[in-house]
């Protein structure tokens, strides 16, 4: 009784920890982890300090609270993490027609079948299936990464129209997006290198090493963006989700559960580009079936990664949250497995009903003080907290990485280019010729 009740308080207020943060854009869970949470685990020596119970509960309890909250932000800000990269647009338009509010729900009924798929499919067959697939499959994984990066740049198709003269105009033209989209993740490619092998960053926050780049990469663009534009959102309807058919929550669902646990399994793949693959896969139109699939990704990558680490004779580190959880606590054995599981489900029943009150809140917020004025603050606290974590070395990282997020959204690509900036490295790294290539680029 002890343990379930450990087990649930501990999950719960994980799940609350996390909940207001996670609608604050450019405040990523594992950086809250890795900033408040865990080093107070760790400093309490676990001597005197928390049973294991309580640390995997309230660490299963914060990420899936930022899985689905997070969201939120996404499409009513427009501020996006690298999972949530396709939510944007199709966010957006259901946002310019007064129906963001239920876009959230759209996503979060796409976020909640995801993990009631995951959790028994866990349960069932993980322990037993998941350690012989991975030992087939991990000699390949640096192939895999590049025919996933390859099919990611070449599917950046022209998006201008095809009437007009011929001629180099209308070249240029067509090669507009597909040219930013290139250039885009060469950039941030080189700018995943210099953070790998020569970052300006201190070492008291190496573990926050990548985060200025996110926050440069997603959050700022489009921040800048609504700032400068003067956007102005129509009133909003709070009436519930409608509309959604069986058919578009089946297709959306199926896709995103695909997607998401591809990128949870494979090494550097992320939410964004498993839902990529899996919308292509399933050959998906629909705006409706597109954001449920968005949060069935999102749920399953961030959810199922972490639960990786817990599966018995598997014990993959899969994520930030998965590798903090690791430096404080090695899981081990069914139990531990139990525990993680049945946090994630506790937690997500309660984040659940968090969805619509803080939805409705974020709109009020930005009726109350207007869109520009939100932004402005989401872009001052955004610079503040890496200021805060990574000192001037990683604002300078944020400043050059907002410069090349901001390629794809003036020139029309799509912004999960800037996935680059570890899809990049890692997979010279995973090949054998990272080194070479640091070398090539002055950083040995």
């Amino acid at each position: 009784m002890f343990t379930a009740l450990t087990i649930l308080l501990s999950a719960t207020a994980g799940a609350i920890t996390a909940s207001i943060p996670s609608c604050l854009p450019g405040l990523h869970a594992y950086s809250l982890m890795g900033l408040l949470a865990l080093p107070l685990y760790a400093q309490a020596g676990l001597q005197a300090g928390p049973a294991p119970e309580v640390v995997v509960s309230f660490a299963a309890g914060m990420i899936v609270s930022f899985s689905l909250l997070s969201g939120i932000p996404s499409i009513l800000l427009a501020a996006p993490d690298d999972s949530a990269l396709f939510t944007v647009l199709p966010g957006q338009r259901y946002l310019m027609a007064g129906r963001g509010h239920e876009a959230v729900l759209t996503t979060a009924a796409g976020w909640a079948s995801g993990i009631l798929l995951l959790l028994p499919a866990l349960a069932l067959f993980a322990p037993r299936l998941l350690p012989p697939a991975w030992t087939v499959l991990r000699p390949h994984t640096h192939w895999v990464l590049w025919c996933v990066i390859t099919f990611m740049l070449m599917s950046e198709w022209p998006k201008g129209g095809s009437l007009g003269p011929a001629g180099w105009r209308r070249f240029l033209e067509a090669w507009r997006s597909p040219g930013a989209g290139l250039l885009t993740f060469g950039l941030s490619g080189i700018l995943g290198f210099v953070l790998l092998y020569r970052s300006p960053i201190t070492h008291e926050a190496a573990f926050q090493n990548l985060m200025p780049a996110f926050v440069g990469l997603f959050t700022m663009p489009w921040l800048i963006l609504n700032f400068v534009s003067r956007v102005e959102i129509p009133p909003q309807s709070l009436s519930p989700m409608a509309g959604l058919t069986l058919r578009q929550w089946a297709a959306g669902s199926l896709a995103g559960v695909l997607g998401g646990g591809f990128a949870a399994l494979f090494p550097v793949v992320t939410g964004g580009v498993g839902s990529l693959l899996a919308g292509h896969a399933t050959a998906q139109r629909d705006d409706r079936a597109f954001l449920v699939s968005q949060g069935a990704a999102r749920g399953v990558y961030y959810v199922g990664g972490f639960l990786l680490l817990f599966v018995p004779g598997l014990n993959l580190t899969r994520g930030g949250g998965a590798a903090l959880v690791r430096g404080v606590y090695v899981p081990y054995g069914d139990r531990d497995f139990i525990v993680a599981l049945s946090a994630v489900a506790l937690a997500g029943a309660l984040v659940l009903l968090l969805v619509s009150p803080l939805s409705r809140l974020t709109l009020w917020m930005a009726a109350r003080w207007g869109y520009r004025r939100i932004s402005a603050g989401a872009l001052a606290a955004a610079g503040a907290l890496v200021l805060g974590l990574t000192g001037p070395g990683g604002l300078a990282v944020t400043l050059v990485a907002a410069a090349v997020g901001l390629l794809p959204v003036l020139y029309g690509a799509r912004r999960m280019n800037c996935l680059g900036v570890i899809l990049l490295p890692m997979a010279c790294n995973m090949s054998g010729f990272g080194a070479a290539v640091a070398g090539w680029l002055g950083l040995l």
